[in-house]
C-alpha cells in the first residue's frame, strides 16, 4: 500500500511541474507567443476530442477522490498513476506536434 501512495504523489506532482513549465514562456513573454498565433489546430471530426477530455476528466475526479481519502486506497492510487501517466505522453505528444508547426 505504501508503494502506490508514494508512485500517485510523484507522478502528480511531477505532471503539475510539466503543467508549470509548459506556462513559463507564456509568462515571460517570450517570441513563442507570436509563433502560436498562427497555428490552428483543427478536426475533421470532433469525436477526436472526446478521449482528452476523458482523460482529463478522469485525472481530476481520481486527484480529488484520492485526496480526500488521503491516498489509502490502492487501486485507485494505481488508477490515478495510470491516468497521469497516459496523460503525460499525451501532453508530450501535442508539445511535439506543435513544435513541429513552428519550426
Amino acid at each position: 500500500m505504501k508503494a502506490s501512495q508514494i508512485a500517485a504523489k510523484v507522478v502528480v506532482r511531477l505532471f503539475l511541474f510539466l503543467i508549470l513549465l509548459a506556462l513559463v514562456p507564456v509568462f515571460t513573454g517570450s517570441s513563442i507567443d507570436k509563433q502560436l498565433q498562427g497555428i490552428y489546430l483543427t478536426t475533421n471530426n470532433k469525436w477526436v476530442l472526446v478521449y482528452p477530455i476523458l482523460l482529463i476528466l478522469g485525472f481530476i475526479t481520481l486527484l480529488i477522490i484520492c485526496t480526500i481519502k488521503k491516498y489509502s486506497k490502492p487501486d485507485l492510487n494505481w488508477l490515478l498513476v495510470v491516468n497521469t501517466v497516459v496523460l503525460i505522453v499525451y501532453g508530450i505528444t501535442v508539445f511535439i506536434r506543435i513544435s513541429h508547426l513552428i519550426k
